[in-house]
């Protein structure tokens, strides 16, 4: 699965790619060609994989990173969140889970320092056994967090330390949906997200994303440096947050905010074309992801 991005303006025709599209309102990225991003590496990208239970190679590690830079692909999507000593880290669930003595327990990813992060899983310490990951399935079952190639949990500054440096890095700042945040913790968390980003990134490509509508604002006043896209699930999922519940609103977010872009599940382009030319209209870039329009990418290569 992968992100296919351009801007909405600049497509006459649904069968036309153009040569060189770029993200406005301010933070231009000129790119050569249609931008593909793999989703948290390599390990999300196999369509068999997503609903088996072992994957090829665990998401969102340095190793999966790497192995993406194999295809032709020009960014990387991945996760970062901030544990409690401030150093963020790149983990998609909100929680990591794991077991002792047969009882499953799970800890929340922000509450832990980063040494008790780190020592879940494979370690990079030879002759050292971390601790059991577990992962949670879309039904809610525990299962062995079992790949074929294994890799350790790391840092941000470790991914810009130790990824190829012509990948450009989408980088999703990850919050937990069910919290209302204040302002100050997340100015606390993105400013620690920032200075690894200005201190290791040099000329690699940077992308912000988040489904967090004040994170997206927050983190567009704090710098001007990098293009910030907002998330949304494009109605697909109902929250608490308006913002959250359709592209309309992602549109009015982006415009608020002074964002260069969306990115919305497929489906929610589907359920509502007509919003693509307020989106063109706009000037606001538009990226779509989602396993349907890997299963429509399959069929149109099928019938070439």
């Amino acid at each position: 699965m992968a992100l296919k991005a351009v801007h909405v303006s600049d497509i006459p025709a649904l069968d036309t790619v153009p040569k060189s599209p770029c993200f406005s309102n301010g933070v231009e990225l000129k790119v050569p060609k249609f931008i593909v991003i793999g989703h948290r590496g390599h390990g999300m990208n196999a369509l068999q994989s997503i609903d088996r239970r072992m994957r090829t190679i665990k998401e969102n590690s340095i190793m999966s990173f790497n192995d993406a830079a194999n295809f032709p692909i020009d960014f990387i999507e991945f996760d970062v969140q901030v544990t409690n000593d401030d150093c963020p880290v790149i983990f998609h669930d909100d929680f990591i889970l794991s077991q002792q003595n047969g009882v499953v327990f799970e800890k929340r990813i922000t509450e832990l320092s980063l040494s008790e992060f780190l020592s879940y899983g494979p370690q990079r310490e030879v002759g050292k056994d971390g601790k059991v990951l577990l992962r949670k399935t879309k039904d809610r079952k525990i299962v062995q967090w079992e790949v074929e190639q294994d890799d350790p949990l790391c840092t941000l500054e470790e991914a810009f330390l130790n990824v190829e440096s012509s990948l450009g890095f989408n980088i999703e700042l990850k919050f937990d949906d069910h919290i209302v945040y204040d302002q100050d913790y997340l100015a606390h968390v993105l400013k620690a997200i920032l200075k690894v980003v200005f201190d290791h990134a040099k000329d690699r490509t940077i992308i912000f994303s988040t489904f967090q509508p004040d994170a997206a604002s927050l983190v567009k006043k704090l710098q001007s440096t990098y293009p910030v896209f907002f998330l949304t699930n494009g109605g697909c999922e109902i929250f608490e947050d308006e913002r959250r519940n359709s592209l309309e609103e992602a549109l009015k977010v982006c415009l608020e905010n002074g964002l260069q872009g969306i990115v919305s599940e497929i489906k929610g382009v589907f359920r509502n074309p007509g919003v693509v030319t307020k989106i063109k209209e706009s000037e606001i870039s538009l990226l779509t992801y989602g396993s349907l329009k890997y299963v429509l990418s399959c069929h149109m290569q099928c019938f070439k």
